[in-house]
């Protein structure tokens, strides 16, 4: 039985530098914006205080923010979760479900989708295979990713499909636009 895949074009390289970067921005905008004149805290304190990170030490310079080459696509995924590139991106960086569907959402746009199975050869991702690149990364945790597939799952069960969504994902006929109107459509309704 072959499976079917996806194909984007031999000219698409993904950039993982951008990849990180859109995903730092977005958690960036959904920062609480706390500056005021009387605010006494420096902007570095604020952000490890939000970030639940403990304060630097006067003097220290944090690391500037580096993504993997673009090998790194088309590695393991298991790669992703070595002590470098963990350090390097979100190393256990707490998010929102919601947060976690918009960027389960920015990973298939910047990778591309696949059907059957969690990833291509050329590093096209499906749902789950793109959330495995979000935990490996270190942005959210195990139960982050469990409670995402949960609202995937409730969506569907309201389209009267009790497929899991990782099958639902596999289906020949599923395109890229279905999945990321899933994801999305999850991330509203886990909003409240």
């Amino acid at each position: 039985m072959a499976a079917s895949t996806a194909t984007r074009p031999a000219e698409l390289t993904v950039d993982a530098a951008s990849l990180i970067a859109d995903i730092e921005a977005y958690l960036a905008d959904q920062a609480p914006k706390t500056a005021h004149p009387l605010v006494t805290k420096t902007t570095a304190q604020l952000v490890a205080e939000a970030l639940q990170a403990p304060a630097e030490a006067p003097g220290d310079t944090t690391p500037a923010l580096t993504a993997p080459a673009r090998w790194w696509r088309i590695i393991p995924d298991w790669a992703l979760a070595l002590t470098p590139a963990r350090r390097l991106h979100g190393a256990g960086r707490a998010i929102t479900v919601e947060q976690h569907l918009e960027l389960t959402a920015l990973v298939l746009q910047q990778y591309g989708h696949h059907r059957g199975g969690l990833r291509s050869r050329g590093g096209a991702r499906c749902i789950l295979g793109a959330q495995a690149v979000l935990y490996r990364l270190g942005y959210g945790d195990e139960n982050t990713a469990i409670a995402a597939g949960k609202a995937m799952q409730n969506v569907l069960r309201s389209r009267g499909i009790d497929d899991p969504y990782h099958c639902w994902n596999d289906r020949p006929e599923r395109t890229e636009g279905e999945v990321l109107h899933l994801i999305r459509e999850a991330t509203h309704t886990s909003n409240g």
